[in-house]
């Protein structure tokens, strides 16, 4: 009899939920929304002037708990500003390893490095998932980056962040003036505020 209800159960949620719109989504002929927050694969970004944001610093690399980063740095003229700055010569991210943790984003000091909002793309080869320099500026204008740079991430997380701000400081009295505020209050009458000092003179 148990087998029987338990049938009859599993026939009515059946019908319950035949003609219901589906809700499966045909993927890859069909993908969802992404959120905002979604972030895939990288890009390094130029100046506003046209200049390599990257500096050459290897925080990036230090930070990586993949140690997939790889920097060669070297320092020399700017061909904008004609100033001698650092510059990366080589910059390698090995997606193979890549946990998307997003530190190497938040420790740039320029803004250089960010992830991108890009769906994922299958790689049919270890080489396809190594992006080298040049593959990492062609994502900068071939597809479309996040809103998060080490400058806002790094606001977002400032503990001060949303907390009132702090009470004024109220100058305190040096010891010897506190002394001799005490010492007058004791001479002054019990009837009222000691009256000003006399002129003896």
């Amino acid at each position: 009899m148990g087998y029987f209800l338990d049938t009859v159960r599993a026939l009515g949620t059946t019908f319950k939920h035949l003609f219901r719109k589906p809700v499966t989504v045909h993927y890859p002929a069909q993908k969802r929304t992404r959120s905002e927050r979604y972030r895939n694969t990288f890009a390094l970004l130029h100046e506003a002037d046209g200049d390599e944001a990257c500096v050459g610093c290897l925080q990036c690399e230090r930070i990586c708990p993949s140690q997939v980063i790889t920097v060669i740095a070297e320092k020399k003229e700017s061909p904008i500003s004609g100033k001698r700055r650092g510059y990366a010569k080589d910059f390698v991210l090995d997606l193979n390893a890549c946990i998307y943790c997003e530190l190497c984003v938040q420790v740039c000091p320029t803004d250089a490095i960010v992830m991108t909002r890009v769906p994922e793309q299958p790689g049919y080869s270890r080489e396809e998932l190594c992006l080298t320099m040049e593959r990492l500026y062609e994502n900068e204008t071939q597809k479309p980056l996040t809103w998060g740079t080490a400058s806002k991430l790094m606001q977002m997380q400032d503990p001060k962040r949303g907390q009132p701000p702090p009470e004024p400081k109220v100058a305190k009295k040096a010891p010897a003036a506190e002394a001799a505020a005490a010492a007058d209050d004791a001479k002054a009458p019990e009837g009222g505020p000691a009256g000003p000092p006399r002129n003896e003179s």
